[in-house]
């Protein structure tokens, strides 16, 4: 088969894509290419020619309008040289079987998109993230739980992990109805935990932003779209944990098994 090919988005205030990649390629990406949002607007960088898009964390265009929303309208109404919007070249990625990760602004990015979550013919924003509950920024690891009856191929098999957070708009929200079809479909891949009793919890600071549902981390139907608010690419190896020299650890990190999934799913 072709070279398993990833495409981690960058540009202005994105801060998480060297880590991102390098994930990639430790995961099994026999190529991974970083790009700045504008070269791919402008037709250099093709969507097409990979297998995986990643959209990293940080402050995507300066979260300008708030977070992810001056990013989501480039990725919108941008047109390619040949007159091609760039939405439609990414509706063409997915519709060909592709694989999104948005991580923390890459999160907020297919929210405000309405990649995720997705209800209806249409693409189109049905629910945000906003202020944590704290109303402050949010730097802290987390327990987090996988809805084993999720659609996501991102995290197949696993259990539970631990992950960083750092974010100020972390908080999922949405109408009743959408949360009610997120529940019924099992969209909610991730759920923060309570370290103690091991369920979801809205208790702070165990759900570090105050998510509705305590959902750490969603999907689309079909488990190839996927959109969490912790930092996978921040654990790797056992030494990225703060308690690595107090506890027995895996010698890969947790956050890798994700990408590895995403590795496993395209192979087969």
């Amino acid at each position: 088969m072709n070279k398993l090919a990833a495409l981690v988005v960058a540009g202005n205030g994105t801060n998480c894509e060297r880590e991102t990649a390098f994930a990639c390629e430790q995961a099994g990406f026999e190529r991974v290419d970083i790009a700045p949002i504008w070269d791919i607007a402008a037709g250099e960088v093709r969507l097409g020619a990979h297998q995986l898009i990643c959209l990293p964390g940080g402050f995507l265009d300066g979260d300008d309008l708030g977070a992810a929303r001056a990013a989501a309208v480039r990725w919108k109404h941008a047109r390619l040289p040949e007159g091609e919007r760039l939405w439609d070249e990414l509706l063409a990625f997915i519709g060909k079987g592709g694989l999104i990760l948005g991580i923390c602004n890459g999160f907020q990015l297919m929210v405000k998109l309405g990649l995720i979550p997705k209800i209806g013919g249409e693409y189109r924003q049905q629910a945000t993230l906003c202020g944590n509950d704290s109303a402050r920024f949010e730097d802290r690891w987390v327990t987090l739980g996988v809805n084993p009856k999720s659609p996501c191929v991102f995290t197949r098999g696993l259990e539970k992990l631990e992950l960083p957070v750092r974010h100020g708009e972390g908080k999922f929200i949405a109408p009743e109805e959408i949360l009610a079809h997120i529940e019924d479909k099992n969209l909610a891949a991730l759920y923060y935990l309570h370290p103690q009793t091991a369920k979801p919890t809205s208790e702070y600071p165990y759900n570090p932003n105050g998510s509705l549902g305590a959902i750490a981390g969603l999907c689309d139907e079909s488990g190839r779209l996927f959109g969490l608010m912790p930092h996978p690419e921040c654990y790797l190896h056992r030494t990225h944990h703060p308690r690595w020299t107090r506890q027995e650890l895996p010698e890969e990190g947790a956050g890798l098994l994700l990408f590895r999934n995403a590795v496993n799913y395209l192979r087969q």
